[in-house]
């Protein structure tokens, strides 16, 4: 072929790329999507909308949710804390569940919808358990003990908003995402912000249901709070449905643990064949047969996998009659791959879990009972759940600086488009989990001895661990969901969303062990209860202090698995590329 035709060619194929969107995403009428109508922030913005109402209505819950249990319910604090946890546990590991089925069945979209319609019937049961007189808490106005069918109801009400997060939570964030194409310098560029900015809004959300909303909870009424979030998420649905033309889709391909299973039975089937001397000769389909997704570049670690894409007979009609599971594609043994790499990733991050899942059980229930007055007795009270809002703002602040200010300059230093890689992001905000414990312990320590003294102690004294804990938030909580999002297989990205998020669903339920078993401890070497029946007949800063250990202990771990562990590595794109940077 002659020079000008080779160049003609790459030239046609490079203005196709900027065209049309060639990353088998398909826009609403089942097409290729057309660049320029489709995706990034255009469709971007509608799912964001859907978010804010959606962190509006958990957080709007979830934060007072403590303070529901001890004063409506009267459940007791370690009961109530329990239940809590329990709660977040499930809200936080249902995803696992929705990220499947949207990876392998539904799609992201047939899932938000679905999720978001069981939502919708979660808030309209919590609702009418305050306006259905057979369902109310008391018939006084003085409730000595609820009556057990408002109970019911209000339990089944919170587990149906579980359900409903566990669709809408893994693939809204990945079906945002999906928005932007990674081949794309730009729209990649484009991605790398959508994580910050999805949290800023987030953020946002949180931010006005720990003020005006747990106002209205405190001062108004909980069935008031129930029919504005009912409206709004109702509101927010219609947004997402208007975005659809705007969309890029990804459908699903079936079972995402199917290809995992098939390498592994193939590797150990053929465990006992040499490896052959150049990874070339692996089995491998070109990049016009590979329509799924991206093809994977070999990686050097766990090695024994690679036997599963050794070919016994390189005829090729004997490659088409192969079983799936005597023979894959050398991607199909790389994203086996990734799957294992994530595991201990997620395994060293529990620990900061635990530290996260404190700020919306003790450090709330710690405001209840420190002086909330603004400025004098006569003056306004803030209510326990709105000291969130220090973490929601300090969230917001710290994204928008890393965004806009640390990782321009991080860029020009370390010519690395992120700035800092994902795993060093994680690192940082885990130290700033350990001050946050740090704090509070000194803070609790103080309170305590004040209350000795009969010495009320304003609740402003909690704003540095609800602030330095928001800046963690800033570094880990994202970093974790653009890596589990990034260094899953493409056709896994729900699942990976899920699995970032039961990193603090599975917290929830470990720091319920850990209260147990340290409980249990404290009874049998110490005077004291570290939990009693209430914050003062406990120790909470000891309890806070033992976090701090463990902390510093998970990371000392966890610079050792994040030196060791891997990037995925995608075979480059040969029109669209920029090798200025790298995207590690």
């Amino acid at each position: 072929m002659k020079p000008n035709n080779i160049g003609a060619e790459l030239q046609d194929s490079y203005d196709d790329q900027h065209k049309w969107v060639l990353d088998s995403s398909l826009d609403s009428r089942g097409h290729v999507p057309l660049r320029a109508r489709t995706g990034a922030w255009k469709a971007a913005l509608f799912i964001i909308a859907i978010e804010f109402s959606e962190r509006l209505s958990y957080f709007g819950l979830a934060t007072n949710l403590v303070v529901y249990l001890t004063t409506i319910i009267h459940q007791d604090l370690k009961t109530a804390v329990k239940n809590v946890n329990y709660w977040s546990g499930v809200t936080t590991l249902m995803p696992l569940l929705g990220g499947f089925v949207a990876d392998a069945y539904l799609g992201r979209y047939t899932t938000v919808l679905v999720a978001t319609t069981i939502y919708l019937m979660g808030l309209v049961l919590l609702t009418m358990s305050w306006f259905i007189p057979g369902l109310k808490p008391c018939h006084e106005e003085v409730c000595v003990e609820p009556r057990k069918a408002h109970e019911i109801a209000f339990f089944i009400a919170i587990y149906l908003i579980s359900i409903g997060t566990g669709g809408h939570k893994p693939c809204l964030e990945s079906f945002g995402a999906d928005q932007f194409d990674d081949d794309h310098v730009e729209e990649r560029k484009m991605r790398m912000s959508y994580f910050n900015w999805w949290n800023v809004c987030l953020c946002a959300g949180i931010l006005t249901a720990v003020t005006v909303l747990v106002y209205i909870e405190d001062r108004v009424g909980w069935g008031v709070a129930g029919i504005i979030l009912t409206t709004i998420m109702a509101i927010s649905l219609l947004i997402f449905l208007i975005g659809k033309p705007f969309y890029r889709y990804r459908m699903p391909s079936g079972s995402p643990l199917t290809p995992m299973l098939q390498v592994l039975v193939a590797a150990v089937a053929k465990r006992n064949l040499t490896y052959p001397s150049d990874p070339f000769l692996l089995h491998e389909v070109s990049k016009a047969e590979y329509t799924t997704g991206r093809l994977l570049s070999h990686t050097k670690h766990l090695k024994f996998l690679d036997k599963a894409a050794i070919i016994e007979d390189n005829t090729p009609l004997d490659l088409q009659k192969q079983s799936p599971w005597r023979l894959v594609t050398l991607t199909k043994v790389e994203e086996a791959k990734l799957i294992i790499n994530v595991i201990p990733i997620w395994l060293s991050t529990l620990v900061f879990g635990i530290c996260a899942t404190q700020t919306n059980t003790f450090f709330i229930k710690q405001a209840t009972i420190m002086d909330r007055h603004i400025a004098g007795n006569n003056s306004f009270t803030v209510p326990p759940a709105s000291m969130f809002s220090l973490t929601a703002l300090s969230l917001i602040i710290s994204i928008t600086i890393y965004d806009k200010l640390l990782v321009p300059l991080l860029r020009s230093i370390t010519r690395n488009q992120r700035g800092i890689n994902i795993l060093q992001r994680i690192g940082t905000g885990m130290l700033f989990s350990l001050t946050t414990m740090i704090i509070a312990a000194l803070v609790e320590k103080k309170r305590l001895d004040r209350t000795e003294n009969n010495k009320p102690m304003s609740v402003i004294w909690l704003a540095p661990q609800f602030i330095v804990i928001g800046v963690a938030d800033a570094f880990t909580l994202v970093g974790l969901q653009e890596y589990f999002y990034d260094q899953v297989p493409d056709s896994m990205r729900s699942l990976g969303i899920a699995i970032y998020l039961s990193v603090l669903g599975a917290a929830s339920f470990l720091n319920n062990l850990l209260i147990t078993a340290v409980d249990t401890l404290a009874d049998d070497f110490s005077a004291k209860s570290w939990f009693g029946k209430d914050l003062n007949s406990s120790r909470l800063d000891r309890f806070y202090w033992f976090l701090a250990g463990v902390t510093a202990a998970n990371i000392c771990v966890y610079v050792v698995v994040a030196k060791r562990c891997p990037y995925k590595n995608v075979q480059p794109n040969q029109v669209v590329v920029d090798s200025s940077v790298s995207a590690a």
